[in-house]
């Protein structure tokens, strides 16, 4: 669903009018809509959160990208920016290919600037399923990596389990569409989920960490490297459930 307006932190707002007035100036006519999607868009941000965009154009004009070099730059280190450039000939073939990702924009978005050009994407139920897999079947390699790699330096997995919060609760959102449930966010879709697994009671506190870990990037000694670990369980269990699915 399209977000309507909702009041941005005050520096969040003020440098994505600047992004989006110097993105419109760089692109002129190439340009056909801006969205803000994800966290942002739902007035859900946290100090460690990524500000999601996608930048529509007809076009891609190499010329003309040169002048948002420095804009971006700027935007990326005040308020962790993250821009895709995507061209309108690629929205249907990018939700296929990137169903999980395009079902939290399809459920939470909010136009900057342009029309709307999410209203109508659909992904088919075979593309997603082996979408939200594959997706899912990623994070747990990453983070089984990031497990061992990081493990002497707390802070280093503190970090990890943060950047993982926002993958995991698409992953269980669109996991409960497929199953046709619903949930009131993507945070809730993913206590739902583990609610229904095997081990439930353990994961409540660890669920409460995730939200910590992605306030103040940091967790009390000696719980991070457990946690972690549960997490990378609870996706184990979650990609069977994905798998189940027909």
């Amino acid at each position: 669903m399209v977000v309507p307006p909702n009041d941005l932190p005050a520096k969040v707002d003020s440098v994505l009018t600047e992004f989006v007035n110097s993105t419109k100036k760089a692109f002129e006519g190439d340009l056909r809509s801006i969205v803000l999607y994800g966290s942002g868009a739902t007035g859900e941000l946290r100090p460690t959160s990524d500000v999601n965009v996608i930048v529509l154009l007809s076009k891609f004009d190499p010329h003309k990208a040169d002048q948002l070099r420095e804009p971006l730059r700027l935007a990326e280190a005040a308020i962790k920016l993250r821009a895709m450039f995507l061209l309108e000939e690629e929205v249907g073939p990018a939700s296929q290919a990137f169903a999980v990702k395009f079902a939290d924009v399809k459920r939470r978005r909010r136009v900057l600037y342009g029309d709307d050009p999410f209203a109508v994407i659909s992904v088919s139920r075979e593309d997603a399923i082996f979408r939200l897999k594959q997706t899912l079947l990623n994070l747990i390699l990453r983070l089984r990596e990031s497990y061992i790699s990081r493990g002497l330096r707390e802070e280093q997995l503190a970090a990890t389990i943060a950047e993982s919060a926002g993958p995991l609760r698409s992953c269980a959102a669109t996991l409960l569409e497929l199953e046709g449930l619903t949930a009131s966010s993507a945070k809730g879709a993913l206590q739902q989920i583990s609610s229904s697994l095997p081990g439930a009671e353990k994961r409540n506190e660890e669920l409460h960490l995730i939200s910590q870990a992605r306030q103040i990037r940091t967790l009390p000694a000696g719980v991070a490297a457990p946690t972690l670990s549960h997490l990378i369980e609870l996706a184990r269990l979650m990609w069977v459930r994905a798998a189940a699915l027909k």
